[in-house]
């Protein structure tokens, strides 16, 4: 198989698997962005509180 056709296969094999994409409906992105910026919340808490506490661990070691 030549160079040309092996791309051709590539490119139409793309368009095959992007026709088979299902977008979401308005709700489930609605409910996909609550639950992002939920979980992003609560990871940026617990990395405040480590900073925090590893912060204060610093100051009591080194003074």
């Amino acid at each position: 198989m030549g160079l040309w056709a092996r791309i051709k296969l590539f490119f139409r094999q793309i368009i095959g698997e992007l026709k088979k994409v299902v977008r979401p409906t308005r709700k489930e992105l609605g409910n996909l962005f609550v639950t992002v910026v939920v979980f992003v919340v609560i990871i940026m808490a617990i990395v405040a509180l480590l900073d925090v506490l590893f912060g204060e661990l610093a100051f009591v070691i080194f003074g």
